[in-house]
């Protein structure tokens, strides 16, 4: 087994949101509900299918995002993983209705960091391992830094409402 790391390549004001799913309908799922959570969000997504004609399959409403996704998972190429790329909005604004794909199995990262994907391959294929998703951490908050993250996200709040 050779295992390597592939480097997702992204502008630094997208976000992204890594996984696996199994079934062919994946891309159009996927579409489906992040249109239905964000109506007017900019995305691309695109899925490594794992059997079959073993092809990357991709929708979205923007045309370089989705071209972003389907280069990024030609680099990675391991069956059954799926990328979003989104251009106007956080993963949160759309994660519970992916998480609520049928076909969906788990979720690697959704960040806008930069992101290394460790990928094994054997015989049969290639599959992820994991991510590295952002840096390693400088230190642990205080009191002004914990001060700080309520404020933001007291913030967030107002502007959900």
């Amino acid at each position: 087994m050779n295992i390597s790391s592939v480097r997702v390549r992204k502008p630094d004001d997208v976000n992204v949101i890594l996984g696996q799913a199994h079934f062919i309908r994946t891309v159009e799922d996927l579409h489906e509900a992040i249109v239905t959570s964000a109506p007017n969000a900019k995305f691309g997504v695109a899925f490594c299918e794992s059997s079959g004609p073993r092809l990357i399959r991709h929708s979205g409403t923007e045309a370089a995002l989705e071209s972003l996704a389907v280069d990024n998972l030609k680099e990675i190429g391991a069956g059954h993983v799926f990328l979003i790329i989104l251009g106007n909005l956080f993963p949160i604004h759309v994660m519970r209705a992916v998480r609520e794909v049928p076909e969906v199995c788990r979720i690697f990262c959704a960040t806008a960091n930069p992101i290394e994907v460790l990928v094994a391959e054997t015989e049969q294929g290639r599959g992820v391992l994991g991510v590295i998703d952002g840096g390693t951490p400088l230190g642990v908050e205080g009191p002004d830094e914990i001060a700080e993250r309520k404020r933001l996200l007291a913030k967030d709040r107002m502007k959900m409402s």
